[in-house]
């Protein structure tokens, strides 16, 4: 239903019911076997370690099994050290994480493994969001800094969600001008505060 509670900018946004943990299984908790990225792990990066094996990764033996697990190990480590959860990211204008907002759902994810291609659609709370660029920004920062250097990222507002979406699409996937925003010390402070954990 509406949010309540302090007035915000964007007037009343619809907040949803946050999904579930995914459950681990027998075959992802198998350090001998390839573990592939898929639309869910992104969407779904655990906390700290914790979850996924990452109560194992203390002790040497399962480290060293990991390591001759070979590109499973780039994988599950990759994923298991995140901080955050990319679903947790938070609004930069609402008490909120993207997920409660609708900005990103885990059917707007899409994953290549085998070709290194990870494309995420976010929708804008309103057609006239001022803050889709920066949402933008802090989807691909998380990625950057969470997934292994050898995917190649898109992010991209779902189509006709957002009034100036081609524009906002051509600053996200300009390389040289996420890093230039990168180094504004104003604006990476905002998108670190929109990635950082809620107290």
């Amino acid at each position: 239903g509406p949010g309540g509670g302090a007035p915000l900018e964007n007037a009343n946004p619809l907040i949803y019911r946050r999904s579930g943990e995914r459950p681990v299984t027998a075959r992802e908790e198998d350090d001998e076997l390839h573990d592939s990225i898929d639309d869910r792990e992104i969407f779904d990066i655990l906390p700290g370690g914790e979850g996924r094996a990452g109560l194992r990764a203390a002790g040497p033996g399962p480290l060293a099994r990991r390591r001759r697990a070979g590109r499973a190990v780039e994988l599950r480590s990759a994923f298991l050290n995140v901080a955050h959860l990319i679903r947790s990211i938070n609004d930069p204008e609402h008490p909120l994480t993207l997920e409660e907002l609708n900005v990103v759902e885990q059917v707007r994810v899409k994953v290549n493994d085998a070709e290194s291609t990870v494309a995420v659609e976010f929708t804008p709370t309103i057609p006239h969001c001022s803050m889709a660029t920066l949402i933008g920004l802090s989807i691909k920062v998380k990625l950057i800094r969470s997934l292994p250097e050898r995917f190649k990222l898109d992010v991209h507002i779902t189509p006709g969600t957002h009034a100036s979406e081609h524009a906002v699409n051509k600053q996200l996937a300009d390389k040289e001008r996420v890093a230039a925003a990168l180094e504004n010390s104003h604006l990476l402070e905002v998108v670190n505060q929109c990635l950082s954990a809620r107290s």
